[in-house]
């Protein structure tokens, strides 16, 4: 559709909805199952009574839609003695090429007066108390009836007598609705019309034209106003204004924020702050939002103010703000989506959901919010709660001074609450309009329950009193009469301060939104990766490619903001809005994308470039320059609508009979002149903005201003109805058509690539919902759930290869820059929604852990065939799900059985414990490996305290399972049993697609190539069992020591206290905190008894949830006068691979080089095949290992202890620079240790700081010399337990840290010492050595080292 033709009128159509007599009662199938309700309180099929005009040629009427969201509920009775409020609603209609149209409906009760209806209505009652009286005598339901769904009817009653219809004493009324239908969102104008239209009939004024003239002019003489423009036209009994905002101006670069016309301060008195900001972040984060409510206007209102405050993002995903009651089956399609279901206003129980792990749930009319398990939270959350309450307690006073009588909210049912922010939303109820003294008794009687049951009692035996029970009719016609008499039509020249105050207040809050994205996204352009090609290049390849460089911009963000902008730089609508960005390279920017970009220009100019970013929360500063447009539109408005009046020759319409709303008259409304769209509007706004300036200019009032804008249109009035009126469509001016073609041809591409895009998308249509469409919309579902698995472990694998391809020095590597976490956390969502698509009933809030809770219970009860099946299982009251449960159990036990007899006679035989060299007669200890089963990993998820719900279960269980390279392997167990399968999911869902579902598991089982700990760095308060498994040497008869030992390990989450071994344990478990991945291990004992030596080839240690196995070499002696003289030694942890065999790694592990018995002379290591270029390049490889570390972002960082300490690591590196050429035990007669050259070393540079030895040396020389010498008596004095070379890795290591070795080397090398201990070939004597190191060394002073509190125990240093 032409803009042009459609941006003309107010609103297109009027439609009135209702009862249709020649029909009679139809059931309303749109409204689900409702025949256990009595015939009062069932939905009936409403039709499309009328509409004005028959049909517009740019705007064709859908009336199946419009009829269905007229009367969402379908038509409602009521008797005199039922409440029977009208009620307001809006509706948004999305067609097919995208392009919305907006409803406005007002339902009201109307007499029923048809015989027919009236007697079908006491029939169905009839029927409905013989059915219950029935079931009243049944007592026994008989088991041998087959097993099938209980109805609601076969359910115990009592029918209320207030529930019930009679013919001869009770008056059955109706809903009926009248709508209004634009194309641009008004709310409160059209509100305030139906309901003055609707007042017209009960409570006619003085000098009131027919309804015809109101509806006439309201479609005919009522235009749409331009933007940044405000316009009055006129209602029953009162003007109605409304505005719109300005729009875009390229030249000034300026711009309001778009239309909204919905009350926010509605929306904050019903979900209050706390509960509002829970589902502002649910719903950037794109999970599924269920609104729930008795009003269809509350769910209309959340829906569209949350879609708002997301400005300028976009919805992007599946929108129903309201849903028919028998669409309720399409809760569970498997996508993001915001929906709102209905429901009745005695019904406040939740409805049954498929699926609760990803859903935000609103209960609305109870102030409930329910987001998902582990929301993050919004960035500066609680500063951002602290400004919109400031705006709100500064709006409260002026709101609250204006009585809202014609409020569609209520005061919603809840407790208040203590919180300053949600005590927002317990405002007192608003004040009601004063009713009659007689009125106001009646209502108070009607509320007694004594009453209700003396009126039934006097209804039943005939003896009511006529007078009395008329007397609410009789009185409410008596007040109408009077106040036909004194209400009179009330002019008003401006717009009213009430709804001044409203447009106010919903725009500071929208302001205040906008500023958090303004500021959290100022800087985002530099991150957007934009490509040289043209668009058409960049459209064919858009989804191939990376356009927002995630990683930097995550890395420039602080560590509060990432839980939330991690998965929010995820969503499409971020990638929307980068992809607009993109385009506005080739085409004109979205209106969203311009406003937003103002204001990150105008915030960006207050800021000082040159200094570095700040993120701290800053207050909107823009709140009171948009308020000024508001209110001189407000007080000066630009347009005045005709007076409603009827068309010229047209015939007086019959009056109207009171409290009944008519059909209007069609040769009136439906006048084929005024069929044709108005075209010369827009020259009539900009003459009226050339009036308007000059009036400005001349200072008029808004009086004179009025008047001054009548008197100069209308000298025009007669030219532009004659030029309105013979207007032919295919009379365009040439320069309309080359604005228009140019117009298309800037805009072609990117509406064809929009076109293409929502083709893509699952924004299904009613018909599709609809139960005979659902089969084609399930099979995109599950296209659509394995595309995206595919997807998400291609990215998974994407990122772990290259950050492995950082590691090895292969490049760059394509790396997303987004948490592993947050990839992980959208696994498991995406396994919790293919999990819940197709469900026949729901179990739990977790569909996954639910299907996983009945595999097991059917295994356990196939493997202990003693085991009795629960009997409430089978008991006709269950549901069928249980029903299913128990057969498979009894299924799987009869074939156990059967296998159990055809292989009966056989048996198994256990191995035991094999003995392995024992020559101190020490069997070593054998690691058993942990059982793989389904069952196994969920009793370890179950037996962890930290988790409290089934959702969180599902997710450890996913975590663990993908850790362990199992998660394949266990979804493919559980979807083997095809029975529970077929009895848990329709035929329709994903898990019972065969094809799709091997494709499926093949893409899962693609994520075994690479190591996850995303169990392990998850769950870091859970208590881990730990095994030990210590390996003595079985050479040299010290298997065993006399000895006390100890043993303390720690990982990257901390640390074990020293754990006492009892002597002769070389197997033990310890339970502790978790502790993540394993770094370091420190065994020692006190040298206590006769042989306190112990020779350790090295300690195993698994986590025995996880099933990592940590494997610490140490190959050295414990205890005084062997080795080094140590007795306790640190020992640096290596990750074995899964299913390592023990006895593997006992055959291939001997005593190490380094490792002799307490005789052998120590050898050194410069003979073990070490070249100078060997070392060098070690030391090289070792630098770029810590270089790279750093460069990586701190969650992604490895193990840093394993690259100073571990092999190969930077410690040994400068351990095999200070051995190579050491003379030690070849000239001198007694072992020389590297730590008694340094000691030797600092005694010389002693003397010569005490002046024993005289050497020149300047002060920084002197400085030098006192921190090296202070370090070596510190660790000296500190670690008395621990040897020579275990003080000589805490001297490195301290050295490292502190960037200290590079500047002590030289210094070391040109000591007298070091020409004694050393030969000429070596590194300690070489000046380009030494310099070679210096350098490498040098590189890593840009880095803040920081070490394990293992490695330096015991130190204050």
């Amino acid at each position: 559709m032409s803009g042009s033709k459609t941006d003309q009128r107010f609103a297109d159509y009027f439609v009135i909805s209702g009862l249709d007599v020649t029909s009679g009662l139809e059931p309303d199938q749109l409204s689900g199952e409702n025949l256990h309700c009595a015939p009062l309180f069932r939905p009936y099929k409403s039709r499309v009574l009328a509409n004005y005009p028959d049909s517009l040629p740019w705007n064709p009427i859908d009336k199946d839609a419009i009829g269905m969201l007229c009367l969402p509920k379908g038509l409602t009775f009521r008797t005199e003695r039922q409440s029977r409020k009208a009620k307001f609603h809006s509706f948004i209609i999305t067609r097919e090429d995208g392009s919305r149209l907006y409803g406005s409906s007002y339902i009201f009760y109307e007499e029923v007066t048809n015989a027919q209806i009236c007697a079908a209505m006491q029939t169905l009652q009839h029927m409905h108390e013989a059915e219950v009286s029935n079931i009243h005598t049944q007592n026994v339901v008989s088991i041998q009836e087959p097993l099938r769904d209980q109805s609601p009817l076969l359910e115990y009653r009592i029918i209320n007598p207030d529930d019930t219809y009679d013919i001869k004493i009770d008056k059955l009324y109706v809903t009926k609705s009248i709508c209004l239908i634009s194309q641009v969102q008004f709310v409160s104008a059209p509100r305030t019309f139906l309901k003055q239209l609707c007042d017209a009939v009960t409570k006619p004024i003085s000098f009131q034209q027919p309804l015809e003239a109101y509806v006439y002019n309201l479609l005919y003489d009522v235009p749409l106003p331009p933007p940044g423009r405000s316009m009055k036209f006129y209602g029953v009994t009162s003007p109605i204004f409304c505005q719109r905002p300005m729009a875009w101006d390229n030249t000034k670069g300026t711009g309001e924020l778009p239309l909204f016309d919905f009350s926010l301060w509605d929306l904050v008195r019903l979900l209050g702050l706390d509960h509002l900001v829970q589902l502002f972040a649910s719903v950037l984060l794109e999970h599924q939002i269920l609104l729930y409510s008795s009003d269809y206007h509350r769910l209309m209102l959340v829906a569209e103010s949350i879609n708002e405050l997301i400005f300028p993002f976009t919805w992007q995903h599946v929108y129903v703000p309201i849903l028919p009651a028998s669409l309720q089956h399409f809760l569970d399609a498997p996508v993001p989506y915001i929906m709102g279901l209905h429901h009745a206003e005695e019904d406040t129980s939740k409805p049954q959901l498929p699926n609760e792990a990803n859903l935000c749930f609103v209960d609305i009319d109870n102030n409930s919010v329910q987001v998902p398990e582990d929301l993050p939270s919004f960035p500066f959350e609680q500063e951002l709660k602290e400004e919109l309450y400031q705006a709100i307690v500064s709006s409260k006073e002026r709101m609250l001074k204006e009585t809202f009588i014609d409020s569609v909210i209520s005061s919603p049912k809840r407790k208040p609450l203590s919180n300053k922010f949600t005590s927002v939303a317990s405002e007192p109820v608003l004040k009601k309009a004063q009713s009659s003294p007689g009125l106001e008794k009646m209502e108070i009687l009607q509320q007694s329950e004594a009453w209700s049951k003396i009126s039934a009692i006097a209804k039943k035996t005939g003896v009511w009193n006529k007078d009395f029970q008329n007397y609410d009719s009789e009185q409410t016609t008596k007040i109408a009469k009077e106040e036909t008499t004194k209400e009179k039509f009330q002019d008003l020249a401006s717009m009213p301060s009430r709804e001044l105050e409203e447009l106010k207040f919903n725009n500071s809050i929208r302001e205040i939104f906008l500023n958090r994205f303004v500021q959290m996204f100022c800087w985002y352009e530099e991150f957007v990766i934009l490509n040289s090609q043209d668009m058409d290049s960049w459209l064919s390849n858009r989804e191939s490619m990376q356009n927002f460089d995630k990683a930097s911009f995550l890395s420039d963000q602080p560590e509060t903001y990432l839980p939330f902008l991690s998965p929010f730089l995820e969503t499409q609508m971020f990638a929307t809005l980068i992809d607009n960005k993109i385009l506005s390279n080739w085409e004109e920017s979205e209106l969203n994308l311009k406003v937003f970009h103002s204001r990150v220009k105008s915030l960006r100019e207050g800021l000082d470039i040159s200094a570095p970013r700040s993120h701290i929360y800053v207050h909107c500063s823009r709140i009171k320059d948009s308020e000024i447009l508001i209110e001189k539109r407000s007080s000066y408005i630009d347009h005045i609508a005709k007076k409603p009046q009827l068309p010229e020759g047209s015939p007086d319409p019959p009056n109207i009979e009171l409290g009944f709303f008519p059909i209007l008259d069609k040769n009136i409304l439906n006048s084929e002149a005024n069929l044709k769209p108005k075209m010369k509007d827009s020259a009539k706004w900009r003459r009226k903005d050339r009036l308007l300036q000059q009036s400005e200019h001349l200072k008029l009032n808004s009086r004179q201003r009025e008047l001054s804008l009548e008197g100069s249109v209308a000298k025009q009035t007669w030219l532009m109805t004659r030029a309105t009126f013979s207007f032919n469509p295919e009379d365009v001016s040439s320069e309309s058509d080359s604005d228009s073609e140019e117009e298309n041809m800037l805009t072609g591409d990117f509406e064809k690539y929009m076109a293409e895009a929502r083709s893509k998308s699952l924004q299904p249509r009613l018909t599709e919902m609809a139960a005979g469409g659902m089969a084609q919309t399930n099979w995109k579902f599950v296209e659509a759930l394995l595309k995206e698995c595919k997807t998400k472990t291609k990215r998974m694998l994407v990122e772990k290869m290259g950050q492995e391809a950082v590691e090895l020095g292969h490049g760059e590597g394509n790396i997303t820059g987004v948490e592993e976490n947050t990839l992980i956390a959208s696994l498991c969502d995406l396994l919790e929604r293919i999990w819940s698509h197709g469900l026949q009933t729901k179990k739990g809030k977790s569909a996954l852990w639910s299907h996983l809770q009945n595999y097991v219970e059917i295994e356990e009860g196939n493997s202990d065939t003693g085991r009795q099946v629960d009997p409430n299982l089978l008991s006709p009251g269950n549901k069928p799900d249980c029903h299913a449960l128990a057969w498979c159990i009894l299924r799987k036990r009869y074939q156990n059985l059967s296998s159990m007899a055809l292989t009966e006679g056989e048996k198994t035989v256990k191995r035991g414990h094999r003995r392995t060299g024992s020559r101190g007669n020490i069997e070593l200890p054998v690691l058993k490996p942990l059982p793989q089963t389904l069952a196994c990993d969920m009793r370890k998820v179950q037996e962890m305290t930290d988790i409290k719900t089934d959702v969180g279960c599902a997710r450890a269980w996913v975590r663990l399972s993908l850790e362990k390279k199992m998660l394949s392997t266990h979804l493919k167990e559980l979807l083997s049993d095809s029975y529970l399968l077929r009895s848990l999911y329709k035929r329709y869902a994903f898990l019972r697609c065969e094809d799709e579902r091997e494709q499926f598991l093949y893409h899962l089982l693609s994520l075994n190539a690479m190591d996850y700990f995303c169990f392990t760095n998850a769950y870091i308060n859970t208590v881990v069992p730990y095994r030990v498994l210590l390996y003595p040497s079985l050479k040299f008869g010290c298997t065993t020591t006399s000895a006390n030992p100890w043993i303390t390990f720690a990982g990257h989450m901390g640390e074990t206290g020293i754990i006492e071994i009892p002597k002769g344990v070389l197997e033990f478990c310890v339970e502790h905190k978790n502790l993540g991945v394993l770094t370091t291990l420190r065994l020692g004992h006190d040298n206590s008894g006769l042989t306190p030596k112990w020779l350790i080839e090295y300690v195993l240690i698994r986590n025995e949830i996880s099933g990592h196995t940590y494997k610490f070499p140490c190959g050295r002696w414990l205890g005084k006068g062997v080795d080094d003289g140590s007795i306790e030694r640190l020992l640096v942890a290596e990750l074995l691979p899964p299913n390592t065999n023990t006895e593997d790694i006992i055959a291939a592990i001997g005593t190490p080089p380094r490792s002799r018995s307490p005789v052998s002379p120590r050898r050194p290591l410069e003979q073990g095949g070490f070249t100078i270029p060997d070392i060098q390049e070690m030391l090289g490889h070792a630098v770029n290992g810590l270089i790279k570390h750093y460069y990586k972002p701190e969650k992604e960082r490895g193990n840093l202890t394993y690259l100073l300490c571990g092999e190969r690591g930077l410690v040994p590196c400068i351990e095999h620079i200070f051995l190579y050429g050491f003379r030690s035990a070849r000239i001198f007669r007694n072992k020389f240790y590297i730590w008694d050259y340094l000691e030797k070393v600092k005694t010389h540079l002693e003397a010569t700081l005490e002046g024993e030895i005289r050497r020149p040396s300047s002060d920084i020389d002197r400085a030098g010399f006192w921190m090296f010498c202070n370090l070596l008596t510190k660790i000296n004095n500190a670690a008395e337990s621990v040897g020579k070379d275990g003080k000589l890795q805490i001297f490195i290591c301290v050295a490292v840290r502190d960037h200290t070795l590079q500047k002590w080397l030289p210094m070391i090398a040109k000591n007298i010492v070091t020409a004694q201990m050393y030969e000429e070939k070596s590194f300690m004597r070489d000046n380009d050595l030494i310099t070679f190191i210096i350098h490498i060394l040098d590189t890593l002073n840009d880095f803040d080292i920081i070490l394990e509190s293992s490695l330096v125990r015991g130190l204050n240093i």
